[in-house]
């Protein structure tokens, strides 16, 4: 499994409006791609200097898939998200390979 974690440091004056863009229209557009099977929307609990912190972390069944969301999808959707959003966030992306998986149930 991949996770497609993506931060996003977004200023005060848009969060909230940024937040409802994201859960209705952005999130479902790269869930649409058929590419990932699961999505995390995360607000960080840190202080961040004129904004809030979120991370979505997107779930990939293998590389492959992956690539092909690169290839295919990728640049439109961040294309999309910066011209709406310019220069009122900051983003960083990183790609994890799950190695282990544990979990407890109590």
């Amino acid at each position: 499994m991949i996770i497609y974690n993506v931060t996003v440091s977004i200023d005060y004056d848009v969060a909230e409006e940024w937040k409802s863009w994201m859960r209705t229209k952005h999130i479902p557009d790269v869930m649409n791609t058929g590419k990932f099977i699961d999505c995390r929307f995360s607000r960080i609990l840190a202080e961040e200097d004129g904004g809030e912190a979120y991370s979505i972390q997107y779930l990939c069944k293998s590389q492959e898939a992956f690539d092909e969301y690169q290839r295919d999808h990728a640049l439109a959707l961040q294309n999309e998200h910066t011209q709406r959003y310019s220069g009122k966030f900051g983003a960083f992306r990183t790609l994890m390979e799950v190695v282990d998986h544990f979990t407890h149930e109590g």
